[in-house]
């Protein structure tokens, strides 16, 4: 039986291909070993480009007063943007990469908290801008929290979410301008936030368990040589024409005569709202980036329908209403992604995928080494909708367990002796 298997082959086919190999070794052998060289070369730099840089944890904590609307988020979101990594020497030699920042929404236990992860290089940026927009706010360094989240197996159980855009990148999510959250002349009883569900969701965790949004980005821009690129990527804006094109096209409710140029007349009131949207949304900053979702808990705390209301908890960013043109967010990978016993003999690659994604989590990794891509795909997301995801709430959400300042700063009399 084997013997046949050889035979197979021996056929002039694979005589013909082990001949072109032989023959051709000289040309595609070192083609191949500059490729491995490159690589290998790269992914090490950056380990130690990255272990270099350190990171910080800064905690914010949010007055009760916050009358600021999702446009302050924006403000402070447009000065963190960073496009270029360096010069080719820092790239190629030095494995510089470009910064990333992590937004979380985090609950400990049902006390929720609000963080940004970032490098130290970047905190004062950070805090500056943070206190521009929110000069109520308390801003401090503290211990990751996420070092405490200790892997066991037989301890622990880690879930957690990938997510995905549902459509082209160009296409915004509904933002918290069409939620009416840009409009300060309303009482705060007729505001409707977008983050209220997962606050609340976030605030009913109980002891033993830590359920975490995090939003990790990265300064979107045009890619090549300088991002150890062969094939560039173009920025994202490039698309507004062809979509809006697509859809004046596709979802118009009435046909254009033939030869009759396609327009934008044909479309609703609502169609012409959103390619509105999709403009506005093009001419702002951008960030690659990818949600993940966590859920940490002991066995004895474990929510059994903690995926379900994590999801549901989202589920404001992922349906956009009756519009068929806006973006939405969804779950792209589900950890531990075992839905069968028999999938997984003795639970090898549960065990792995958990252990995978709260590492990943714990070192904010995903647009570079050691977890790039890990179990999904970044997206693009501007900075309006960034400010919709992520951005301190004021008195119309009522979570008892948000932390917040119970004192508001005072300034000091100006008349103090020297």
């Amino acid at each position: 039986m084997i013997e046949d298997f050889i035979s197979l082959f021996q056929t002039e086919f694979y005589h013909k291909v082990w001949q072109f190999i032989s023959s051709t070794w000289p040309v595609w052998l070192p083609v191949f070993m500059l490729w491995l060289f490159m690589h290998t070369w790269i992914n090490y730099k950056r380990h130690e480009f990255i272990r270099k840089s350190g990171s910080v944890l800064l905690e914010i904590k949010l007055p009760n007063d916050i009358q600021k609307t999702p446009a302050a988020m924006e403000m402070v979101l447009e000065g963190m943007w960073e496009g270029v990594p360096g010069s080719l020497t820092d790239v190629y030699i030095d494995g510089a990469v470009r910064n990333w920042f992590s937004l979380e929404i985090v609950s400990i236990g049902g006390e929720v908290k609000f963080f940004i992860w970032t490098w130290p290089k970047w905190r004062q940026v950070v805090e500056t801008r943070i206190y521009s927009q929110y000069p109520g706010v308390e801003i401090m360094e503290v211990k990751d929290y996420a070092l405490d989240m200790i892997f066991d197996p037989v301890k622990v159980k880690v879930k957690g979410i990938t997510t995905r855009l549902v459509k082209e990148d160009i296409l915004p999510i509904k933002t918290y301008i069409d939620f009416g959250l840009d409009k300060t002349d309303k009482e705060q009883e007729q505001m409707v936030d977008p983050l209220a569900p997962v606050l609340e969701y976030l605030g009913a965790r109980k002891p033993g368990e830590v359920a975490a949004v995090q939003i990790l980005i990265q300064g979107h821009r045009k890619q090549g040589f300088q991002d150890v690129l062969l094939k560039p990527k173009q920025h994202f804006s490039k698309e507004v024409k062809n979509i809006v094109k697509k859809i004046a096209k596709d979802e118009a409710y009435f046909e254009t005569r033939e030869g009759v140029p396609i327009s934008t007349l044909n479309l609703t009131k609502t169609q012409n709202e959103d390619i509105a949207s999709i403009e506005r949304n093009a001419s702002k900053h951008a960030y690659d980036a990818q949600l993940r979702l966590m859920y940490f808990t002991t066995l004895e705390a474990d929510d059994k329908n903690s995926t379900a209301g994590m999801i549901g908890s989202m589920r404001q960013f992922g349906f956009v209403g009756s519009s068929t043109i806006l973006n939405g967010i969804r779950p792209s990978k589900f950890i531990p992604g075992i839905n069968y016993p028999w999938e997984d003999f003795l639970d090898i690659r549960k065990i792995r995928n958990q252990k995978l994604h709260l590492d990943a989590f714990k070192r904010r990794s995903f647009f570079n080494v050691p977890y790039r891509h890990l179990m999904g795909k970044p997206y693009v997301l501007t900075v309006e909708e960034l400010a919709t995801l992520f951005h301190f709430p004021g008195a119309t959400v009522t979570t008892p367990t948000l932390t917040r300042v119970t004192s508001k700063k005072a300034e000091a009399p100006s008349n103090l002796p020297v």
